[in-house]
């Protein structure tokens, strides 16, 4: 009888399962139309220019007509002046494979790209507005026709660099996006009809063994709503493990831990389905996101990314100066920054401010970005380069891939990453590939970490460190740091001083970031004149760490945390 109990305890588990999986689906979000981004209201697929807070009113009968006449349900809607976008991505959780510069492959736990391939594969955010992102590819996709692959729309261009040209391959729309054919064929609905609707062939044909170390980059605008859709296609190479995964914006003011990524108070992906996180973009600044499903491991395996938050101060139209966007800011609820009630500011005004002269514009032309709003362009610069340090420590890893007990308390990192590459894979400006279990070369590590810089501009780095065992130090000699920001907050007291500084080195543990800029005007190099002497095109700086065994993967004369900073 206890047999009989057994067998059928063990049928009803499987048939729980079974269901469970057949119940599991992958969809993707991405809205051409909000409550916040009205699309009669604004452009969703633009940022429009910063002139003033959004004007917000309570509406009688708004959004339809189930309320009584007069009657309201409480929320603000915009109503003119709409600011920020809609912006989309969505990426895959699962395994890959990476190249450290000795030629060791490293088996990983990863994110990879299901949107904004042909953006990713070129070093940039994966980050589309709807109207990139809602798009269908022009056939099928199989495996080895995405940018993340080599297949017949790639081909190797340098042997001593493993790389490919993407120039055939433009596609950034969401991959496996399909019409509803039901909704079509009953007349319901017009051709595309996107709804969120995937072909599950294609993702789990782009998805599988498509991991990115870092993770797929992410960007956007502060005043964005952002819909990032995670789908979890499973380990190929671990197929005993049913990981859950999810996505946690490290240090980001969420306003519902509902999309935190903590399981304990949000929601894990099971293997098979999708869920589509919602975020509206809050403070500017450098944050970086990475799974929470048992952090140590889940990190130490490689799944972390990079993310930063563009301020308003960038979209100041050239007529107003960048003091008088910041004191508009304060009438913005949700960033209103008064110091003297709020301790916490994050942006206060600065203690001096111009309110009458452009800030950074010349000609009505905008000739200056923005780390942060800052008011007085202590955080200007003219290009900008995310730098995310890691490590991977090679014997976790292996017994990572081969069913073997993970030893914690052991853990010490051997390789040191910059942006997932070790130097002289750092300065290599095409996307590296590795040959994986499946036969085909994926882009696993697509971000370069070479610095260029034209004389007299300012490079703005943010850093990031998602190390799980080691602090990091990155030293350079000739440009000085001038560091702006630390952990997505400009450097500024509360009295509104300015304690940015400058320095030749830069200490950095795991879970911090910070923003730095490599200046190459008088400024920067501070004797007079020496801009002219020393920045000249053709030379060539090292931006590296004065930590010899982080100069090393294991072995003599290999990589580390080093790059090159170039001076075009």
């Amino acid at each position: 009888m206890r047999k009989l109990i057994q067998v059928f305890l063990t049928i009803l588990v499987l048939s729980l399962a079974a269901g469970v999986a057949s119940a599991q689906s992958f969809r993707v979000q991405c809205p051409t139309n909000t409550i916040t981004h009205p699309a009669n209201l604004t452009n969703v697929n633009v940022e429009p220019a910063y002139t003033g807070p959004t004007t917000l009113k309570l509406l009688n009968g708004y959004p339809n007509s189930a309320y009584p006449a007069g009657a309201s349900d409480g929320f603000l809607y915009p109503t003119a002046n709409v600011n920020g976008a809609i912006k989309c991505q969505q990426i895959s959780g699962g395994d890959g494979y990476s190249t450290m510069a000795d030629g060791t492959q490293t088996f990983m736990f990863s994110f990879g790209p299901l949107s904004g391939l042909a953006d990713i594969a070129n070093g940039l955010p994966g980050t589309q507005f709807p109207a990139g992102f809602n798009t269908l590819f022009p056939g099928t996709m199989v495996p080895g026709d995405p940018a993340t692959t080599d297949g017949a729309l790639s081909s190797l261009i340098n042997p001593n660099f493993p790389s490919v040209n993407l120039a055939s391959f433009t596609y950034n729309g969401a991959v496996g996006l399909a019409p509803d054919l039901d909704a079509i064929a009953a007349g319901t609905c017009a051709f595309p009809c996107l709804d969120g609707h995937v072909d599950s062939r294609q993702i789990m044909d782009v998805g599988v063994m498509n991991g990115n170390i870092p993770a797929p980059l992410m960007a956007f605008d502060e005043d964005d709503e952002f819909f990032l859709t995670l789908t979890n296609v499973g380990m190929i190479m671990r197929p005993d493990l049913f990981e859950q995964h999810t996505v946690h914006f490290h240090g980001y003011p969420n306003a519902s831990s509902f999309y935190d990524g903590v399981p304990d108070a949000s929601v894990a992906i099971n293997i098979g389905g999708s869920f589509t996180y919602y975020y509206l973009a809050p403070d500017a600044g450098t944050y970086f996101w990475h799974c929470h499903i048992t952090p140590p491991e889940h990190l130490q395996m490689g799944m972390v990314g990079q993310l930063y938050v563009r301020p308003r101060q960038n979209r100041v139209p050239s007529t107003m100066s960048i003091y008088q966007a910041l004191k508009a800011q304060e009438t913005d609820l949700r960033t209103a920054c008064i110091s003297a009630i709020d301790i916490l500011c994050s942006n206060p005004l600065p203690a001096t401010g111009d309110n009458n002269t452009p800030g950074g514009f010349t000609g009505g032309v905008a000739t200056k970005k923005y780390a942060y709003n800052d008011g007085d362009g202590v955080s200007a610069y003219d290009v900008e380069y995310p730098l995310q340090i890691h490590g991977f420590d090679p014997n976790f890893h292996f017994v990572g891939m081969t069913f073997n007990p993970e030893n914690f308390a052991t853990m010490k990192d051997k390789f040191f990453l910059l942006n997932g590459r070790s130097y002289p894979d750092t300065i290599n400006p095409n996307p590296m590939v590795t040959q994986t279990s499946d036969g085909r070369n994926h882009f696993s590590q697509p971000l370069p970490s070479v610095i260029n810089i034209t004389a007299g501009q300012k490079a703005l780095i943010r850093l990031s460190d998602l190390s799980v065992s080691e602090y990091a130090t990155l030293a350079s000699l000739g440009v000085r740091m001038h560091v702006v920001g630390y952990n997505a907050k400009l450097l500024r007291d509360q009295a509104g001083n300015n304690l940015d500084y400058y320095t030749n080195s830069v200490t950095i543990g795991g879970g911090e970031s910070l923003d730095f800029i490599l200046d190459t005007s008088d400024a920067g190099c501070g004797t007079p004149g020496c801009a002219a002497a020393q920045y000249t095109s053709g030379s060539v700086f090292f931006l590296y760490t004065p930590q010899l065994d982080h100069l090393s993967n294991g072995e003599e004369n290999f990589g580390g945390l080093m790059t090159e900073i170039h001076i075009n």
